[in-house]
């Protein structure tokens, strides 16, 4: 019996998180207009293009003039490595150019990566 509660309790708990972790694209694109003083979807600004971000690795957009450290983090970019990064840049990666606190609020993290995913489906088609 008690097994079973635990096993009950363990799988809504996983199913919280997972509805947790999926975040809101619609409050993440609110959080991304924080990201265009420096980045946008299509083009390199002073932070790389967004578009491609899914799978591609750290440092490799041609022609971006990255840091030596996001060039050597070996970094691939998925939602995993994104929550990592966009919570503290600087941790992640010490050295990197990127000179932004981070997104503290973990739901913020999860909308954000939510909106990146969105927009990579729709925004970027055809665009890497």
């Amino acid at each position: 019996m008690r097994a079973g509660r635990a096993l009950a309790a363990a799988l809504i708990a996983a199913a919280g998180a997972q509805a947790f972790a999926a975040g809101d694209a619609k409050r993440g694109e609110e959080v991304y207009s924080r990201c265009l003083a420096c980045h946008a979807l299509e083009y390199d600004r002073t932070g790389p293009r967004h578009c491609g971000l899914f799978g591609r690795r750290a440092g490799s957009v041609p022609g971006f003039a990255y840091s030596d450290a996001m060039r050597r983090s070996r970094i691939i970019w998925n939602d995993a490595t994104l929550e990592r990064f966009i919570a503290d840049p600087l941790k992640a990666v010490p050295g990197t150019a990127m000179g932004y606190a981070g997104v503290k609020d973990r739901r913020e993290r999860a909308d954000l990566i939510a909106y990146l995913h969105n927009a990579n489906r729709t925004a970027c088609a055809g665009v890497r």
